[in-house]
């Protein structure tokens, strides 16, 4: 497999959006501590394992905490390596990734300063998902599934959690694709409806979405293969200098949408501001995404997501083995993160003044019954 080539690749994904990135960054003033200050929040509606941020912009749970008279906007990206731009660009200050886009975005401190301050979320399947055409073969299980993938057409959109884990399981498996595409959710959509591609990994909802519209089958997750995915809240370091108060406050804000997010009474009320803040995505779609259960045989759990919200051990081990593997093939320059590169005792001290410990909730699997009919 060309290596070098999918991380040229996936680092031209990161950095391909026409933003012409500054070859440093300024430091932007937010002004002093206890001021109003105004916040560009990059979040992924389109990203299931990123919905706290939906719950932050529905709930609006920040005015609880920020300084009154504060402004907060709210920009949809439709994948991370889009919101990373923003970030070291300056035109956004808080940022919600996928894993692989995260820690890329704290190795380029000669552009800009990006810090991680919180976890989203960690499992198998929000964004470690194969999916195939329609048509393919009924496999046995996904171990099979995965061996058909050789000297086939996979498609991910390069420089997302979706690419570090397609190439984790082609390492691990000894996969070699015909080809392995750099396309968006809509090409690959559009190319599964017309047959030119065999397979993809996809996250949540649209992986949900290709399955219900029976454009694609799901044949294996991270499950099947032990690898894990997670997502994460980065900070531009000159907003953590400046303005501890309102980190503190947005982390504050952030753990209440945490355990609103895993309390499955709320699962109806998260649908709906989800389905306010998508288009093309129906409600049961939406639910199945986070409250849905896959087939055992295709890599489906009954948990599908676990908030740590701090930097528990499980989280630093993702980060570690995904930094470790994205220097392998040339994505990042530095095997380990900086030590400045994950900030934990934001969340760590707020825990602990709560009286809490990670994770602080689990989603687990509802019963099909509780689904939304359409």
């Amino acid at each position: 497999m060309r290596r070098k080539h999918f991380a040229a690749a996936a680092m031209a994904a990161v950095f391909g959006t026409g933003l012409g990135l500054p070859a440093l960054a300024a430091d932007i003033d937010y002004g002093k501590p206890g001021t109003p200050v105004k916040l560009v929040v990059g979040y992924q509606p389109y990203y299931t394992q990123a919905w706290s941020g939906v719950v932050m912009r529905g709930k609006k749970f920040y005015e609880k905490y920020l300084p009154k008279g504060s402004e907060v906007e709210f920009q949809i990206g439709l994948q991370g390596a889009i919101i990373v731009n923003n970030l070291l660009a300056g035109k956004q200050n808080i940022g919600y990734m996928g894993d692989m886009p995260s820690i890329v975005s704290t190795t380029k401190q000669d552009v800009a300063d990006i810090r991680l301050v919180a976890n989203l979320g960690l499992a198998f399947d929000q964004c470690n998902a194969f999916l195939v055409r329609k048509d393919a073969p009924q496999f046995k299980d996904a171990q099979e599934a995965i061996k058909w993938l050789n000297g086939k057409t996979v498609a991910v959109p390069k420089g997302s959690c979706t690419d570090r884990f397609a190439q984790a399981v082609f390492r691990k498996s000894s996969i070699e694709p015909k080809e392995y595409l750099n396309q968006n959710i809509e090409v690959i959509t559009s190319n599964f409806r017309a047959g030119k591609i065999d397979a993809a990994v996809m996250w949540e909802p649209t992986t949900s979405r290709l399955v219900e519209e029976g454009l694609a089958r799901l044949v294996a997750t991270g499950a099947s293969v032990q690898e894990n995915d997670g997502g994460f809240l980065g900070m531009r370091a000159d907003l953590i200098k400046q303005r501890p108060d309102v980190v503190k406050a947005w982390l504050e804000a952030e753990l209440d949408a945490q355990l609103f997010l895993a309390d499955p009474k709320n699962a109806a009320e998260v649908i709906k501001m989800a389905k306010e803040q998508t288009t093309g995505f129906s409600e049961k779609v939406l639910w199945n995404s986070l409250y849905g259960r896959y087939p055992a045989a295709a890599g489906g759990t009954d948990t599908r997501n676990v908030m740590y919200y701090t930097f528990a051990p499980e989280t630093r081990e993702l980060i570690k083995r995904a930094a470790a593997f994205l220097y392998s093939i040339k994505s990042i320059n530095v095997e380990t993160l900086r030590p400045e590169a994950i900030e934990s005792t934001w969340t760590e001290d707020i825990l602990k003044a709560r009286g809490l410990k990670a994770p602080i909730g689990e989603v687990k699997a509802l019963p099909d019954s509780q689904a939304p009919k359409g």
